[in-house]
C-alpha cells in the first residue's frame, strides 16, 4: 500500500491496483500548488466529513475520473443528488470493496457543507488490504473509542491530525497512538494556515519520548506500508 501526502488532510492511496483519494483539498492550498488535481487517478474518493477544507476538489476529481464517492449516508446522498456515483456507509459498518475491506469508525468533530447542508456525523476509515491495516482518523479530538480499533484491526499505521485548534494536537495524537497500539503515525492537518502551524522537530521528539515514530511527509512524498 502506497500513501502519498497531498497536503492538509488530503491523501492518495494506491492499493491492489486501485487508486483512492481522501479528503481532497488541494487547489485551495497554497502549500500544494505543485499538485495538479487534473492528473490525479481515482477509483474512489473517501470523505471523512463535509467541511470545505476536505471536499473542495471532490467534484472536479469525480468528474475527471468517474470515481465512487465513499462517505456517510448524508454526504453520499448529497453527491448522489448531483449525479455522482456513491457508496454510503455509517459508523460501525464495513464493506468489502475490490481492493480490500473498509470500516467506518467514530470521530469527534463537526460536519456541514460550505452551503450549510448538514453533513451527518464525521468519521474515519480503517482500510484492511494487502495484509495491512491503516487507520485514517479524519478530523477528530482524542477519543477513548480509539482503543476499540486495534481490538478488531491490529494497525500498521495510523494517520492522525496534529495541528490543534480544530483537532487533536501533537500531545493528544501521541496518546492516541498508545490507545491505537500503533508505533508509526503519519501526521496530517497541520501547517496549512496560521491556526494549525506546528514545530516539526518538537512534534517528532514528543513521539520519540513515547517510543513512537511521527512521520511528517513533504507534500507530494509517499510512504509504503
Amino acid at each position: 500500500m502506497k500513501i502519498t501526502y497531498l497536503g492538509h488532510a488530503s491523501l492518495a492511496i494506491g492499493v491492489s491496483g486501485k487508486h483512492i483519494i481522501v479528503d481532497p483539498f488541494i487547489s485551495g492550498n497554497e502549500l500544494a500548488q505543485h499538485i495538479d488535481i487534473n492528473t490525479l487517478k481515482a477509483d474512489y474518493i473517501f470523505i471523512t466529513h463535509a467541511h470545505g477544507d476536505h471536499i473542495l476538489d471532490v467534484e472536479t476529481i469525480a468528474k475527471n475520473t468517474g470515481a465512487v464517492i465513499v462517505s456517510n449516508a448524508e454526504i453520499a446522498g448529497y453527491y448522489e443528488s448531483k449525479g455522482f456515483k456513491t457508496h454510503p456507509m455509517n459508523h460501525g459498518g464495513a464493506w468489502t470493496f475490490d481492493f480490500g475491506i473498509v470500516k467506518y469508525v467514530n470521530a469527534i468533530h463537526s460536519s456541514s457543507f460550505p452551503d450549510g447542508t448538514y453533513g451527518g456525523q464525521p468519521g474515519g476509515f480503517v482500510i484492511e488490504a494487502e495484509e495491512k491495516n491503516v487507520y485514517i482518523s479524519g478530523d477528530t479530538a482524542l477519543t477513548y473509542d480509539m482503543k476499540l480499533i486495534p481490538m478488531r484491526n491490529p494497525l500498521d499505521l495510523a494517520i492522525l491530525p496534529i495541528g490543534s485548534n480544530f483537532t487533536m494536537d501533537v500531545d493528544d495524537a501521541a496518546i492516541a497512538a498508545e490507545f491505537l497500539d500503533v508505533t508509526r503515525v503519519m501526521g496530517y492537518h497541520y501547517d496549512t494556515f496560521g491556526f494549525i502551524k506546528i514545530d516539526h522537530e518538537v512534534a517528532k521528539q514528543k513521539f520519540v519520548n513515547k517510543h513512537k515514530e511521527l512521520i511528517l511527509l513533504p507534500i507530494g512524498d509517499s510512504i509504503e506500508v
